[in-house]
């Protein structure tokens, strides 16, 4: 995936994020809990959600691009990514209440793109 539709779901059959209450779901990497959503993005071209790591890396956020999310699973309240718990505890930090600029959209699309999927499962 590149970095300029990390942004982007590849399939959008119930899964957009523009359209989706998930603040408040688990966040599930591929090997273990990460973290509650906090929020998600109203961004018009860039959809990702915050979450929040707790005491897991001591009550960081962390911006999390739609192009990463493998699953979303409403019957259980779980969002799943593509990535370890340690690549996410490696990302960029998310520093609220601050509104990402430009610059940090790069950071973050350096950093995720090599993590994304081309395929999306939304249940």
């Amino acid at each position: 995936m590149s970095t300029d539709d990390i942004w982007a779901h590849k399939d959008t059959a119930g899964g957009d994020l523009a359209a989706q209450d998930v603040a408040g779901y688990e966040v599930e990497a591929a090997d273990g809990s990460i973290g509650k959503i906090d929020k998600r993005s109203a961004h018009p071209t860039r959809r990702y959600i915050i979450v929040d790591t707790g005491f897991w890396i001591f009550g960081k956020k962390r911006i999390i691009p739609a192009g990463v999310i493998t699953r979303i699973d409403h019957d259980d309240h779980k969002v799943h990514v593509s990535m370890t718990k340690d690549e996410i505890k490696d990302a960029p930090d998310y520093n609220e209440p601050e509104t990402p600029r430009e610059d940090h959209y790069d950071d973050y699309s350096s950093y995720y793109g090599r993590f994304g999927q081309t395929r999306h499962r939304f249940g």
